[in-house]
């Protein structure tokens, strides 16, 4: 006996649809956002920023040229005083301390002064290498005191892994020497011949050396410094891992003329000749003589 079930009637709901109002659609800003003011810094305030001048306005007569595009933007000199100028009390102080020293040295120049503006000199650091100090110190004692295309062949044949970068710092710093300061010309201008055609000096650890061009160039001195250390991973057995501090050195070398050279050579040998003769005994009168003995 099967009973009859109530028919379930689907209705469908009315939907109404309702339009969906038109926004206006927000403007998106391009560019870089806006800054927000910020406080000048108190060592700062003495500077003043100049406002952003107008453009100049467009000439009326056709017939006028119109004025270039450099004139329209005055430079101003206090634009970049923060940068050139960061102290000026300090500056004004420097300049007055410094022409009073000039003022009570009535114009005459110490021997320091005279020798910069007499011989030249360069001074080239190279960028962190990837040594040690220990490794690199070898090879800069090893090129100190030589002229600089002998030192540049000894890096050339040297066994040692960081000889190739300073061979390369050699070559840049000779190059550069050449053309910042003009040093080693002397054979192209011919200034640079030395009396007799040749000099023997001798260099500050005892050892003689022929000098035939006085602008050729040499390594005065040469240092390393230390430089900062770099971790690096070492893979081991077993999925242990050791951390490596592999250090970063620089060298730097001072490169003269033999014409400096000369100079030290004859005011060793100056010193040395105004040096008095050692006697064993001083050649004095004796004195307080006495008839009896004075013990």
């Amino acid at each position: 006996m099967s009973l009859a079930l109530p028919s379930r009637r689907l209705t469908r709901a009315a939907v109404t649809l309702k339009p969906i109002p038109q926004t206006q659609a927000a403007t998106t800003h391009r560019g870089p956002a806006p800054r927000t003011p910020t406080r000048r810094p108190r060592a700062l305030l003495h500077i003043r920023i100049p406002q952003r001048q107008a453009p100049l306005p467009a000439p009326t007569d056709p017939s006028t040229p119109a004025p270039p595009a450099s004139r329209a933007l005055r430079r101003d000199p206090t634009a970049m005083a923060a940068a050139l100028d960061p102290n000026p009390r300090a500056r004004k102080r420097w300049l007055r301390k410094m022409t009073i020293r000039s003022i009570r040295g009535r114009g005459r120049l110490n021997k320091t002064v005279k020798i910069l503006r007499t011989e030249r000199s360069h001074l080239a650091k190279s960028h962190f290498l990837k040594t040690s100090v220990k490794k690199l110190g070898p090879l800069a004692r090893q090129i100190a005191g030589k002229p600089i295309e002998d030192a540049i062949v000894q890096m050339r044949f040297s066994p040692k892994k960081a000889a190739r970068e300073v061979k390369r710092h050699l070559e840049y710093a000779r190059d550069e020497a050449v053309v910042r300061r003009g040093m080693g010309l002397g054979a192209v201008d011919g200034k640079g011949a030395v009396e007799g055609g040749e000099v023997v000096v001798e260099d500050k650890k005892g050892k003689r050396r022929v000098v035939r061009d006085k602008t050729e160039i040499y390594v005065d001195q040469a240092w390393v410094g230390r430089g900062s250390y770099e971790r690096e991973r070492d893979y081991r057995a077993r999925g242990q891992v050791n951390i490596m501090m592999c250090p970063y050195t620089s060298i730097s070398v001072l490169l003269k003329e033999e014409a400096t050279r000369i100079r030290l050579a004859e005011e060793r040998e100056q010193k040395r000749q105004k040096k008095k003769v050692w006697v064993p005994l001083p050649d004095r009168p004796v004195t307080a003589q006495r008839q009896y003995c004075l013990w």
